[in-house]
């Protein structure tokens, strides 16, 4: 089964200027446990943080600053952030 949570760690700076992360707004949050469910794909990248998101039924998928991160739409989970985040946020 493929993971509803995909990581790519330290993409280049290509394949960010193809998805135009740098236009995409920006998010934050301090350290916090909550659940979540995503009604339609995500993509971000994280500036700053370190956090583990696990899916309901699912395996815990960590990930910290620097990584891209693709949730599938349909996802509920929990996340659980061990430092502040700010990412940077696409949905569709």
């Amino acid at each position: 089964m493929t993971s509803p949570i995909t990581v790519t760690s330290n993409p280049g700076s290509e394949q960010l200027e193809q998805l135009g992360v740098a236009g995409w707004p920006i998010w934050s949050c301090g350290v916090s446990r909550f659940p979540w469910t995503y009604h339609e794909q995500e993509t971000c990248l994280l500036l700053e943080g370190d956090v583990t998101v696990t899916p309901e039924g699912g395996e815990a998928v960590c990930f910290g600053a620097g990584d891209l991160v693709v949730f599938a739409a349909g996802l509920s989970c929990s996340w659980d952030v061990h430092a502040p985040v700010r990412k940077h946020y696409r949905f569709g």
